[in-house]
């Protein structure tokens, strides 16, 4: 096996960006481990774009990360959300708030709550 080539790209986006978004939270890949009941050697794997996680992973993985897991697949480019839904735009702007590295974590988040509120006061409820 050759060791770059054979890695689908956005397997490897997907990994880069959980990495990204794990280090933006602070968290280290054994407290990432802890949170998920996924080892940490699986984990970098899957950082390192390995390995394409299960669906069960990456909804764990999602909710240590406190993302959306559309918005997780959709900012890694491996699903495009505002082609099946108008929460496309959502899922960027959340993913923008959450990559911008001038913001610290704390700021982040409370974008992300201010912005969540301003979108769910406009949304009908089904």
């Amino acid at each position: 096996m050759t060791s770059g080539e054979d890695v689908d790209p956005r397997v490897r986006q997907l990994g880069e960006y959980i990495r990204l978004q794990r280090q933006m939270a602070d968290l280290s890949l054994r407290g990432m481990a802890d949170l998920t009941n996924v080892s940490n050697a699986y984990l970098s794997q899957i950082e390192r774009g390995l390995h394409q996680p299960s669906l069960r992973v990456l909804q764990a993985i999602a909710e240590a990360l406190n993302i959306p897991p559309d918005t997780l697949l959709a900012a890694a480019g491996v699903v495009s959300g505002a082609a099946d839904q108008p929460a496309g735009s959502r899922a960027g702007t959340e993913a923008a708030i959450r990559s911008d590295p001038d913001l610290l974590p704390e700021e982040r988040e409370a974008l992300l709550r201010i912005y969540r509120s301003f979108v769910e006061a406009r949304t009908p409820s089904a």
